[in-house]
């Protein structure tokens, strides 16, 4: 007789229904494909940060700070704000798990855009959080729409400026009308992992707005603008409040020592990184323009990517780029989001998109 199967170990429901997180394909495995699909930076590390981090795995015997101590002072002083203000997290992903778990409680909302970053359902579904999300209009964030969607259950509101995937930004009056329309006990979440990109004139940091609106927390990263994406930092600031509850779920000791000094590495070198952003900037445009005279309709992007609303044909176009080495995000029936790298892959991804007529759908 056949055996019958043994009982699977049992886990909570939610997991059957999230999509675990996928990595275009190509970029770890198989051929070797031009990164331009995760919007990291495309420079190698400066000298000087490599030297450092040398220096900091001489110590890979014992424990990382796990208040960061050194780091959460020079980020505290590099924005002008208080220690207490600050918290620092393995990537700003980390830290917004951790706001996910500090709000959850049953009957919960979090309302958030989209599209944007794509892990905001997952890690509220993972928390047990009822997400509300809110279309965008014309690209940009729906602020008055999303203001209309919170009630007494909205613990979370999460804004994304830029906005990842579309590039959008949010500029100062808007935040500010938006913030005094949110209850002072609902918590917003202004993700800037792209602000340094940002180069409008109304672009304005929320971290500027802190001491006037306790209930917003702003999050940024090291991993794009500083280039330490291999090394997973990040920062959150905020209320002196919100930060000490929040350290309360962080996992100890989950900033490695060497994430730590290439940080403070970083800001001890900012002038010549952002440097380095500059260049990534004027690829930006130079990328923008050559894809608007090749027919596609690319909207201003504020962050180190660029958004192609292919809606119905962007998978098709997503796995074209992939069949000829080049890793682009596709967002199934919505568009694709192409980071900008090195010249020599901006260049080949260029290339393709001006043959957009032997594509399997073309522009516009």
């Amino acid at each position: 007789m056949p055996r019958k199967p043994a009982p699977a170990p049992r886990f909570r429901a939610v997991l059957d229904s999230i999509p675990g997180y996928r990595p275009t394909e190509g970029v770890y495995d198989g051929a070797p494909a031009r990164p331009l699909s995760a919007n990291e930076s495309p420079h190698q590390p400066l000298p000087d940060l490599v030297e450092e981090l040398a220096v900091a795995g001489a110590d890979l015997n014992r424990y990382p700070d796990p208040a960061c101590s050194r780091l959460t002072q020079a980020i505290a002083r590099r924005h002008g704000a208080d220690p207490d203000q600050v918290l620092v997290g393995a990537g700003s992903v980390a830290l917004l798990q951790a706001l996910f778990q500090a709000v959850a409680e049953p009957g919960a909302t979090v309302v958030h855009p989209w599209p944007s970053f794509e892990l905001y359902p997952v890690l509220a579904a993972l928390a047990g959080v009822r997400t509300v999300p809110v279309p965008l209009a014309g690209g940009h964030l729906d602020l008055p729409a999303m203001a209309a969607g919170i009630t007494d259950a909205t613990r979370l509101v999460l804004l994304c400026s830029p906005n990842n995937p579309t590039g959008a930004l949010i500029r100062r009056r808007e935040l500010e009308d938006f913030l005094d329309r949110v209850p002072p006990t609902c918590l917003v979440v202004l993700d800037e992992a792209y602000f340094e990109y940002a180069r409008d004139e109304d672009a304005c940091s929320g971290i500027a707005l802190l001491d006037a609106h306790p209930h917003l927390v702003v999050t940024r990263t090291f991993s794009k603008a500083y280039g330490l994406a291999g090394l997973r930092v990040g920062c959150l600031l905020g209320a002196p409040h919100t930060v000490v509850h929040l350290h309360k779920v962080c996992l100890p000791y989950a900033v490695s020592s060497v994430a730590q000094q290439a940080a403070l590495a970083a800001l001890r070198l900012e002038d010549e990184l952002l440097r380095r952003v500059d260049e990534t900037v004027e690829e930006r445009t130079r990328m923008c323009e050559a894809l608007r005279a090749a027919g596609f309709d690319v909207p201003d992007s504020h962050g180190n990517f660029l958004w192609l609303p292919l809606g119905e044909g962007s998978a098709a176009f997503g796995e074209r780029c992939g069949a000829e080495g080049i890793a682009v995000r596709s967002f199934a029936h919505e568009g694709v989001r192409v980071s900008v790298g090195s010249r020599p892959d901006n260049d080949a991804f260029l290339a393709l998109a001006a043959r957009g007529g032997s594509l399997p759908c073309t522009p516009r």
